[in-house]
């Protein structure tokens, strides 16, 4: 049985929710999502928080349970505050710059990466070397951080590449003679 599923999700007055026909919309201030709920379950909204409620008894064990709550509750948190994540990049050279809705990563390759962001996605860089992140959607934002970080992954040995802010790298000892 879900523990997390039994809690209830407190809303803003500023979020307007709605559930039709197991189709879930939330609208916020920075945006408006929708999402298709599983037809085991229902949402039950009042004034200030949503529950997540299955429909028979056989669906409060199913872990599906606690994943539709939670994904409920970023829809929520997303409308209203938004996610964000940052990139660094370490090493001689590399560097990110924003043209547009285009990220131009120079990460030691021959050639200039050019990424094209989502719409969702608003992208800044403040230094040459940190790329902020930022959207209401917390699926596409960690997709896209994925995306961008897999250009190039941090190596052990000197620690080059694309982490996140608070990533740790575990260093490795390079060869001995």
């Amino acid at each position: 049985m879900s523990r997390i599923a039994k809690n209830s999700i407190k809303i803003n007055k500023d979020v307007d929710c709605k559930f039709e026909d197991g189709l879930f919309s939330a609208k916020g201030k920075l945006g408006e999502m929708s999402l298709n709920i599983n037809s085991s379950y229902t949402l039950d909204i009042k004034e200030e928080e949503v529950f997540v409620l299955p429909k028979s008894e056989k669906e409060k064990s199913s872990p599906n349970w606690g994943t539709t709550r939670a994904l409920v509750a970023n829809m929520i948190k997303g409308v209203t505050e938004g996610f964000s994540k940052t990139l660094e990049l370490n090493g001689t050279g590399y560097r990110a710059s924003v043209s547009g809705s285009k990220l131009k990563l120079q990460v030691g390759y021959s050639h200039d990466i050019n990424y094209e962001v989502p719409k969702e996605v608003k992208i800044e860089c403040p230094k040459q070397n940190i790329i902020k992140l930022s959207s209401f959607d917390k699926e596409v934002l960690g997709a896209t951080a994925a995306k961008i970080r897999s250009y190039r992954k941090p190596e052990p040995f000197k620690g080059k590449g694309i982490k996140y802010e608070n990533e740790f790298i575990f260093r490795k000892e390079g060869k001995k003679k």
